[in-house]
């Protein structure tokens, strides 16, 4: 079998690999009966030099292998048929935009892996970019403070070679006494904490948050149930927000009227209730004035993410009253950091972080008889058809 690393195509240009030179060496010696190439490159952030010193062939013509790994999206017209191919396909949330390129997929009856339906038998993500829009939206969400209020002028994310250096610019800051609500206990919250953490900013309980002043910035790092509460008062566990979304409302008020700073790493669920609305946001007992969403959902739980930000421009104000975008530096504007790309600021870690993930996870399937159903779970389409778990796409697909 022959495994391919193909050139990332859409715009504006990712830097990232599926594979870095490293890994696909010791993808070389755990299997050695599997051929590896490297589509020639000249925006990738490891460059076709580093491939070919690593012994890996690079080459422009890919139609000689079986399997095509990506990032981003494949264009069309750049689909080899009866392929396999792994990438962020962005369709099975019947993404509107990228109908046509699933219909092509079936059209050209290739085997599509979208790097999200890589899950184990519990159906958790056992790959992605997650750590690493943590890591750069807590550090952008630092950097719109400092924009906001003229304090410091942080370089861009994009600029610095690796999260170290992120979080040895971010540990010089000399901040007021902030207080700092964060989100999320999976792979996003989780990088935005290992920031705040390696800049040393103290970490206080809850209850310390609502209770206690300080005289340094301190951050409260909090889960669904800290935010969310039944309409009936009732105290339940997680399983029962989960199971029973529709009957919970948002308690985010009490964190918003005691936050100077919100980074939203949450995971956001089908029919949970918004997190930070906008009856929040115009309260006169409102203090946020910064808010990182880090998981950006246009038009979901955070009121004040209108639209998704660029790694150009990241930030933009939000005015309350008005619920409509103004400067940044508008008097009543909340500074709003709402990239959707984030990793890509951070090419090379996000890349090596991935790399790992998938040859520990996802690689062993091609040569294990995949006896864990890595790959099974994971197939979108076969034969130029839906695969049964994802017929619940049948119609999106079928409509031309």
């Amino acid at each position: 079998m022959k495994f391919g690393i193909i050139k990332e195509r859409k715009s504006p240009p990712d830097r990232r690999v599926v594979f870095t030179p490293e890994k696909l060496v010791a993808f070389k010696q755990n299997y050695p009966e599997a051929l590896i190439k490297a589509e020639s490159s000249d925006i990738r952030i490891f460059e076709d030099a580093e491939y070919i010193a690593a012994g890996i062939e690079v080459n422009s013509d890919m139609t000689d292998c079986d399997v095509l790994m990506g990032v981003k999206e494949v264009p069309m017209e750049a689909l080899i048929p009866n392929k396999k191919y792994f990438f962020f396909s962005h369709t099975i949330k019947k993404q509107p935009y990228n109908q046509k390129l699933l219909q092509t997929i079936l059209d050209k009856n290739i085997e599509l892996y979208d790097h999200e339906t890589i899950v184990d038998a519990n159906n958790r993500r056992l790959i992605g970019f997650g750590r690493y829009a943590g890591n750069v939206g807590a550090y952008n969400t630092m950097r719109a403070f400092g924009v906001k209020y003229d304090l410091f002028n942080l370089p861009k994310a994009e600029t610095l070679p690796d999260r170290n250096a992120l979080i040895s610019k971010l540990g010089r800051l000399s901040l007021p006494n902030l207080k700092i609500v964060l989100t999320g206990t999976g792979k996003v919250g989780m990088g935005a904490k290992e920031m705040l953490d390696g800049m040393k900013m103290k970490e206080v309980s809850v209850e310390d948050y609502f209770n206690k002043t300080y005289d340094e910035p301190v951050y409260t790092h909090i889960g669904v149930m800290d935010y969310n509460k039944r309409k009936d008062g009732e105290v339940k566990g997680k399983s029962d927000f989960y199971n029973n979304p529709t009957e919970y409302v948002s308690d985010f008020e009490r964190f918003a009227n005691v936050s100077d700073i919100f980074i939203a790493g949450h995971f956001f669920g089908n029919n949970s209730p918004d997190i930070l609305t906008r009856e929040m946001l115009v309260s006169k007992d409102n203090k946020i004035k910064v808010v990182g969403d880090v998981s950006c959902d246009v038009d979901g739980p955070v009121a004040c993410t209108l639209r998704a930000s660029t790694i150009a421009e990241p930030i933009y104000g939000y005015h309350p009253s008005e619920h409509k975008e103004v400067d940044v530096h508008h008097p009543a504007a909340i500074a709003v950091m709402a990239v959707d790309n984030l990793p890509c600021e951070l090419p090379r870690d996000a890349s090596i972080g991935f790399a790992e993930m998938f040859l520990e996870n996802v690689i062993p399937a091609f040569f294990n008889n995949d006896k864990d159903g890595i790959l099974e779970r994971a197939k979108i389409t076969e034969g130029g058809k839906l695969t049964e778990r994802f017929k619940y796409l049948k119609g999106y697909v079928e409509e031309r």
